[in-house]
């Protein structure tokens, strides 16, 4: 999916449709020690039954996530595209 370098769309601190960068959100690191992380990686361990995160499902399309800066006061907003899509969002 090809997306445009720079689009005009509008920005809430300058109220007003602008010049806007656009660039791809990059996923955060996660949290080794987060109360879920921990939850998870103890299931993991051990042996007998059945264990989890061993699914054979087959994942949807993520949601694309944007970053768009405003050229005059290069404030960030984010914007999700459309739906969940198979293909990776390509900024050109």
């Amino acid at each position: 999916m090809k997306f445009p370098k720079e689009i005009n769309a509008y920005c809430r601190i300058c109220n007003a449709y602008q010049l806007h960068r656009v660039r791809l959100a990059s996923k955060g690191k996660a949290r080794s020690l987060a109360k879920g992380n921990v939850k998870h990686m103890n299931k993991l361990k051990g042996h007998g039954g059945k264990r989890a995160g061993e699914k054979t499902v087959k994942k949807q399309g993520k949601r694309q996530k944007l970053v768009l800066e405003c050229s005059t006061c290069k404030k960030k907003s984010e914007r999700v595209v459309g739906t969940r899509t198979k293909k990776k969002i390509e900024v050109q």
